[in-house]
């Protein structure tokens, strides 16, 4: 295969695993920064140039969108589809699992559990919202917040209230959650390959903190899931189209509790703690998805007409 590698660094773990993993498997692989691409767009015609040439031909796409790259990330991807390009992770899904707010609504729409969330927008109503969850502590994230960044614990309901305060005057998205106790500052992160989850890490908050994320001082270690955490974790990511996705759940006294679904989870700390190869299932799981994938026509390829404006 021609795979292409949608990463704005090439030096990071991630990239460099799937680069590894996908030439030991005897691929041509490359690593394109999704801001130095551009595209031209016309009736049954794409075009996409890198560093001012024509791209080339592509088999397989794996996006490594980061959140400051959402919106021109996803859109070289969805170019990218419309060239006929397969992807684990259409550009769609990644827009539907990097807004928190809308992943929510999705997967609460299938039944999934998950903390009670509240969400809402006039100042107003600030109690009202808060009611709604019931007494403190509240979790108050915004709604697109990567690794613990824009997480906060109001262990009052007047702190609640202060951070709500806050975040609007930024003009900022922002969920509020009810606050879990008996995870005891632990998570689940779920790495889910087509329709397994082939490694699980459980992630423990440092002391004194309550986000369990690896880049908050988090640690990380193998664990066993039970059948139904691995059930909500392939059911939730196969709701949002993503073949590859870190799923967070918390263990809860009701079950496992979704928290959020990743569409570029890192691989750093699930390999790290689990020894698993995850950077090779994902090229064994794109492998097979193309072979199995029907022969379509594909969109006519063409170097960008004169006059025509990039987006």
């Amino acid at each position: 295969m021609k795979i292409a590698i949608l990463s704005r660094n090439a030096r990071l773990y991630s990239t460099q695993r799937l680069v590894e993993a996908a030439r030991k498997r005897k691929h041509t692989v490359r690593v394109i920064d999704p801001l130095r691409c551009y595209m031209s767009i016309a009736p049954q015609s794409f075009a996409i140039h890198f560093k001012g040439k024509p791209l080339g031909p592509v088999d397989c796409v794996v996006p490594r969108i980061g959140a400051s790259s959402t919106f021109y990330g996803t859109a070289v991807l969805r170019q990218l589809e419309l060239m006929g390009v397969y992807t684990p992770n259409p550009s769609d899904a990644v827009l539907r699992a990097r807004d928190k707010l809308r992943c929510l609504q999705l997967l609460a729409a299938r039944g999934i559990d998950m903390p009670l969330t509240a969400f809402g927008d006039n100042p107003d109503d600030t109690a009202d919202l808060l009611a709604m969850l019931g007494d403190p502590p509240h979790i108050i994230k915004l709604n697109e917040g990567t690794q613990g960044a824009g997480v906060v614990l109001a262990e009052k309901r007047s702190a609640s209230q202060s951070v709500i305060e806050a975040f609007r005057g930024l003009y900022a998205n922002f969920l509020v959650q009810e606050f879990i106790r008996e995870a005891k500052g632990s998570d689940l992160r779920c790495f889910v390959v087509g329709d397994k989850v082939v490694a699980s890490m459980q992630r423990s908050s440092a002391p004194g903190e309550f986000r369990a994320n690896l880049h908050r001082g988090g640690t990380a270690a193998a664990v066993e899931l039970t059948d139904d955490e691995r059930r909500v974790a392939i059911e939730a990511a196969s709701a949002l189209g993503l073949e590859v996705a870190g799923v967070d759940l918390l263990r809860s006294s009701r079950g496992p509790l979704l928290l959020e679904v990743n569409a570029s989870p890192g691989l750093e700390g699930i390999e790290g703690s689990t020894g698993v190869d995850v950077a090779g299932e994902i090229i064994a799981h794109c492998e097979a998805s193309l072979a199995a994938r029907p022969v379509r026509p594909k969109a006519r390829r063409t170097r960008a007409p004169k006059g025509l404006t990039a987006i």
